[in-house]
């Protein structure tokens, strides 16, 4: 606030809360403790006197998610303002209405995005855009568009271009940003954004009195992982709809993707290894040329600094002038604070035994009790990525399914993997990757396995471009699944097969 007033640093995500499957109230409900949190903190400190704090205030913006389900996000979004609008009022006493204001950005959402009739996801997108653009009294500051094409690969640079002409075309060509908010006045809409409003509010509390979102990490964690079972339980047992998917299945060929087996390239964006050489080249190059002697003094002065309570940006900005690194940066922090490992929220978890996984279960208790012990399989992401639902949804289906599950999170390096499964001895080996870098991350997996003496087969699931399957069952993958692949009792039961077949 002093130092760089213009900036507002704090971006509350509750993006990432739909995504890994809350509820409208959890989303509410979730993001509103984390922001409550941060602006307690804040005023705790003492560091912002009382007649500035709410310049602090005003200044905390939020980035959402838009889902499908068009009421109930419109409805979402005005609760979430007037949640808003009361907790900066009653809360931290704010009186002028333009620092209560509910500033958002949104990307429509990419948990629904299907790869099967992707041509689908044009009418998901647009009406979801909707949903946080037609109610003026709650409407986005910014908006951002997921591709078409997502749930296939990498988009490219067309397919980023139609999701910004939607945008367009709302903003230039339609008169509907021309009116004040044609929502207001329905009985519908005000009473359904009412039940939402009581329900958030509730849950809200319910984390306040816990202790807040920080201290309650944990247990809200397993809580999404409990909701995201739920959802894509229903989904494969056909209680929620998903056309293309599992209902209207049937499909003319699409002229959108035709075609494009004989030309990857032509489908979805690949992206050049030389442009990651190139960056090695040019870090590389530019610690030759930089003064180390000045790099390595402003480097303790950051990590002197990091074992006090005083300001890391100062001696933060002299290490980015003197040359330093973001990796020197962190691994300085790293070396005063150590490594925060998330919750993996699966503890606990069960999404309820439909029959098809209960017949993958009986199977598995029969050669559990034959072998002599229950089959133990690792769940790894490796990489940066940083979607972990997938990887979290398998581990609770697999342990539903009577097997063991080792599973230590996100953003592992494969020797990370590689040593958990030498040390846990597992029979199986999943890796989840929705980073484009499965070509990179998966062969060097298994390299790593058999190098630790690991012979357990590995099978890979994400969003992996039919042209480079080929590639990663040549390095050794038994099985893959793309986000086609919904139904969990299946998957689990191709791992069962696996394991099982390999013993036989």
């Amino acid at each position: 606030m002093r130092e760089i007033p213009r900036w507002n640093p704090i971006n509350v995500c509750s993006y990432h809360l739909q995504e890994a499957g809350a509820t409208p109230v959890q989303e509410i409900a979730f993001a509103l403790a984390n922001a409550v949190d941060v602006l307690d903190a804040v005023r705790a400190s003492g560091q912002v006197p009382d007649d500035q704090f709410p310049t602090v205030v005003g200044r905390i913006s939020f980035f959402v998610n838009a889902g499908i389900r068009f009421v109930e996000e419109v409805c979402k979004m005005r609760a979430f303002t007037e949640l808003w609008d009361r907790i900066t009022r009653e809360r931290y006493g704010i009186e002028d209405p333009k620092l209560r204001r509910f500033r958002y950005g949104v990307q429509v959402n990419s948990l629904g995005l299907t790869e099967a009739q992707p041509e689908n996801n044009i009418q998901r997108i647009v009406l979801e855009m909707l949903g946080v653009t037609l109610s003026k009294d709650s409407r986005a500051r910014a908006i951002q568009l997921p591709a078409w094409n997502e749930a296939m690969g990498l988009p490219r640079p067309w397919d980023q271009q139609w999701s910004l002409r939607i945008q367009q075309v709302l903003a230039y060509e339609t008169d509907l940003l021309e009116y004040g908010d044609l929502l207001n006045g329905s009985h519908v809409i005000e009473g359904a954004t009412d039940d939402l409003v009581a329900k958030a509010g509730a849950e809200l509390d319910r984390i306040v009195e816990g202790g807040g979102a920080f201290s309650m990490i944990d247990q809200l964690k397993s809580e999404l992982v409990a909701s995201h079972s739920e959802r894509v339980r229903r989904i494969e047992s056909g209680d929620i709809d998903v056309v293309g998917v599992n209902r209207f299945t049937e499909t003319a060929p699409s002229p959108l993707t035709k075609g494009f087996e004989d030309d990857p390239e032509a489908a979805h964006l690949v992206v050049d290894p030389a442009g990651e050489r190139e960056q090695i080249e040019a870090i590389e190059k530019w610690r030759v040329e930089r003064d180390d002697t000045a790099v390595q003094q402003a480097v303790d002065r950051l990590r002197r600094q990091a074992d006090t309570t005083e300001n890391l940006f100062p001696v933060s900005i002299e290490l980015a002038k003197a040359g330093g690194t973001v990796g020197e940066w962190s691994s300085a922090l790293r070396d005063v604070f150590g490594e925060y490992r998330a919750p993996t929220g699966v503890g606990g978890v069960s999404a309820g035994v439909a029959d098809a996984m209960m017949a993958v279960r009986e199977r598995v208790k029969a050669a559990s009790a034959e072998r002599g012990g229950p089959i133990r399989v690792l769940v790894g992401k490796p990489g940066l990525d940083g979607h972990s639902n997938g990887a979290e949804q398998i581990a609770v289906a697999a342990r539903d399914a009577g097997m063991e599950v080792v599973y230590q999170g996100i953003r592992l390096a494969p020797a990370e993997i590689a040593a958990a499964a030498r040390d846990e001895d597992v029979d199986l080996v999943g890796l989840s990757i929705l980073s484009g870098s499965h070509l990179d991350l998966v062969p060097e997996t298994i390299r790593l396995l058999r190098a630790e003496g690991v012979e357990a087969p590995v099978v890979v699931g994400g969003i992996i471009p039919e042209s480079d399957q080929a590639k990663l069952r040549e390095s050794g993958v038994s099985a893959i699944y793309t986000p086609k692949d919904f139904r969990l009792s299946a998957i689990v039961s191709d791992m069962a097969d696996l394991v099982l077949n390999r013993h036989t």
